[in-house]
């Protein structure tokens, strides 16, 4: 949001995790790739915002990139407290079950929608499964039910149930499976475990 309303990228702040964890980045993978198209396939320059990244954390694109991207995008956020809450509305409105990163994309689209008052058609891809977020989504359906003591196919059953919703058949089916790595080791002993696997 800061970098598409001000040109500025900054890896330089604090990292949060969230329950929208593909979100809790502080590098954009993709923003390269954009940036390339974005300044007419301009590999040097993009190359010198990289740069810039790598040694002082942060970069400014040019105002003629800024203002290529604010024709495209709008950008917004969503606090964890709002993504429940509009995982809730949204079931309790369409009796249908958002994960919690579809979560933020309706959230932001709705303020977007509060602000400008646009009408234009819009389509919102909900690319990630709900069950892949069980306590989250859980917490804004059901939210007087206790998840301390529960496993992860406890939380799985909760879901479905309070979703109405049916489990994902690869996600049922590891109830009956044997593991096959149990194997633990602490985080110093890493590279000796690794070692063990290749020999």
């Amino acid at each position: 949001t800061d970098f598409i309303t001000t040109g500025t990228y900054n890896r330089n702040r604090s990292f949060h995790t969230t329950i929208s964890p593909s979100m809790d980045i502080l590098i954009s993978s993709n923003l390269e790739r954009l940036l390339y198209h974005l300044s007419d396939s301009n590999d040097e320059l993009i190359a010198s915002y990289m740069s810039s990244l790598n040694e002082t954390g942060k970069y400014t694109v040019s105002d003629d990139i800024l203002n290529k991207i604010k024709e495209i995008f709008v950008a917004g956020y969503c606090s964890d407290e709002n993504t429940v809450k509009t995982i809730a509305e949204t079931f309790k409105k369409y009796n249908y079950v958002i994960d919690t990163h579809t979560s933020v994309a309706v959230n932001v689209y709705e303020n977007y929608l509060n602000e400008t008052g646009d009408k234009t058609p819009t389509v919102i891809a909900s690319t990630a499964n709900p069950f892949k977020f069980n306590e989250a989504v859980i917490s804004a359906l059901a939210p007087n039910i206790n998840l301390s003591d529960k496993s992860e196919f406890d939380l799985l059953d909760i879901l479905a149930k309070e979703g109405n919703i049916k489990i994902p058949p690869q996600l049922d089916e590891l109830r009956s499976k044997t593991p096959r790595f149990n194997t633990v080791c602490e985080k110093d002993l890493m590279i000796n475990q690794t070692d063990k696997f290749l020999n």
